[in-house]
């Protein structure tokens, strides 16, 4: 098959981490699968091709969506309080949940015969015109369109703007650097459960690596929430449960945010919601084990979406519908009740703007 019109393309970059084996095949380095990855070959995520023994990013700039949304959207509740991102994605997946929301971007592969290129420099022009605070890669696998997303923050972090992801969290140690050293400030990863939830429903991916990467991303000194999507029959039993939180304690602290979201059939799993009283129940867990900060997503009750203080109980951030409404900070972002200093990163900033979910 002739490949030579793929290399000149916008969309047809040089993949950043690769590794030759031998006999032409290559090793993809961008995420923890590290697919080997046969001339002519593809990765699992549909974005690394070997051609010729060199591995490329066919899917560089071909966008899904471009859109400025909430930065509680994400969600991220201690990021920019109430500021705007401008959000991007492209084609494909490195994980494949078979209750995936956003399967028809996540099970599609990039194709510039299909799907139209996007310029880097577009997202961060229009990040500035809608007057957002920053970019967020999000949507589909964020981590798979590397090369592109290094060049959108590298643009972003010189116009002041900052960079977010939401990601499964399974990128290589080599991938969170680069972003990292590229002008990424803050990842919301999401774990999907234990590794019973992997082994059955994952293709036998481990979870531990994704709390690995949450780790070195809080050494290195980005803004970390975990978001713990509660699946009927697939991760909801007690010991995967206990096995999350005992993780998320242990490894990543007290005062790393957890979002408990509700799942809804979706795609391949057609199993009910979340049932809402397990909800609660696993919030009331989180918080008797000494998670300070606990939300529960996609039951739009504020009671659960607000941030209180751990010491006194206060009121401090009020949210509806992932909406930042009021903000009660004192100084340094302390409760003025009882001075307890509350983990923000970046600005406070409330707009009043009409937005779709």
């Amino acid at each position: 098959m002739n490949t030579d019109w793929l290399l000149e393309l916008e969309s047809t970059v040089k993949a950043v981490f690769q590794k030759p084996l031998g006999g032409g095949v290559v090793e993809c380095g961008v995420c923890e699968r590290r697919c080997r990855i046969p001339p002519g070959g593809r990765g699992a995520c549909g974005n690394r091709v070997n051609l010729d023994g060199t591995l490329y990013n066919i899917g560089y700039g071909l966008l899904s969506a471009l859109e400025s949304r909430p930065i509680e959207i994400k969600p991220f509740f201690h990021f920019w309080p109430g500021s705007t991102a401008m959000t991007f994605s492209g084609y494909g997946c490195n994980m494949y949940c078979p209750w995936c929301q956003n399967y028809h971007l996540s099970f599609n592969k990039p194709d510039p015969k299909l799907h139209s290129y996007t310029p880097p420099e577009k997202v961060v022009e229009k990040a500035l015109a809608y007057r957002d605070e920053g970019v967020c890669a999000s949507f589909n696998e964020p981590t798979i369109h590397l090369e592109y997303l290094l060049d959108v923050f590298t643009l972003a972090s010189k116009k002041g703007l900052y960079s977010t992801i939401v990601s499964n969290g399974y990128m290589s140690i080599e991938s969170l650097k680069a972003m990292a050293n590229a002008g990424l400030d803050a990842l919301n990863i999401d774990i999907k459960g234990c590794p019973k939830t992997y082994s059955s429903h994952l293709h036998r991916l481990d979870p531990k690596i994704v709390f690995r990467n949450a780790v070195k991303a809080l050494e290195i000194g980005l803004h970390v929430e975990m978001v713990f999507l509660v699946v009927t029959g697939a991760n909801d039993e007690d010991d995967c449960i206990d096995w999350v939180l005992r993780n998320h304690v242990e490894l990543l602290g007290e005062e790393v945010p957890l979002h408990v979201n509700r799942y809804y059939p979706a795609h391949k799993y057609l199993k009910p919601p979340t049932d809402i009283d397990l909800l609660v129940k696993i919030y009331n867990k989180a918080k008797s084990m000494g998670i300070k900060y606990v939300y529960v997503g996609n039951i739009w009750d504020p009671s659960y979406e607000a941030t209180y203080c751990p010491n006194c109980g206060e009121t401090l951030i009020y949210r509806l519908h992932y909406r930042s409404l009021d903000v009660r900070l004192g100084t340094n972002n302390s409760c003025p009740k009882c001075g307890q200093k509350i983990p923000i990163r970046g600005k406070i900033v409330l707009k009043r703007r009409r937005f779709l979910i």
